[in-house]
């Protein structure tokens, strides 16, 4: 048996390199296709460069488990994590029952419904003022007709109903039932 002195050209098959790290034939196949072994021809791959990444790679992801966790769980912080979200949910809640924030879904359908409707106005203005503005013959009286009617029909954007824009399950509340954070008793004993 030789003498190996230099082993920066040593390829082994796939079957070996699983072998030698105790990983499964297909598990090579796959780290091998996000760049984490050195494949050099089909099936062969360089032994130093690819145990050299694999164990950089096991390393990495023990950092990384380690840093996010720090070995233990600090249970007071997470409560504290916990309490602060749901402190947020019914402030929001309150806000959103309050008429003080608006969910994007309720404004959402107010605007469709009242450009919908502002488009069907201005759309019905011609076959309304044809009939009239046929018999003018005054330029003054005929711009006079149009203007007016023009601003009855933004007149229906500028006069909106605030209470469209409120979620329609917040509609009836009574702040006398708020309790605590925004929320009834109900859901402050939860």
């Amino acid at each position: 048996m030789s003498k190996v002195e230099n082993i920066d050209s040593l390829t082994v098959s796939s079957a070996v390199l699983a072998d030698l790290l105790g990983v499964t034939d297909r598990r090579v196949r796959q780290l091998a296709s996000e760049g984490i072994f050195t494949r050099v021809s089909k099936g062969r791959y360089n032994l130093p460069d690819s145990i050299k990444t694999y164990l950089n790679m096991l390393k990495m992801e023990k950092d990384i488990v380690n840093s996010h966790t720090n070995g233990e769980l600090d249970l007071e912080q997470e409560r504290a994590i916990k309490v602060r979200v749901e402190r947020h949910q019914a402030e929001i809640k309150l806000a959103l029952m309050r008429g003080e924030i608006h969910k994007a879904e309720d404004v959402e359908q107010v605007m469709v419904d009242m450009l919908t409707s502002f488009r069907t106005r201005l759309l019905n203005i011609p076959p309304k003022l044809a009939p009239i503005l046929a018999e003018k013959k005054n330029k003054a009286v005929i711009q006079e007709i149009i203007n007016d009617e023009l601003i009855e029909v933004l007149h229906e954007l500028k006069d909106y109903n605030a209470e469209d824009f409120y979620s329609k399950e917040y509609i009836d509340y009574d702040e006398g039932e708020i309790d605590g954070y925004g929320l009834n008793e109900e859901e402050n004993q939860l």
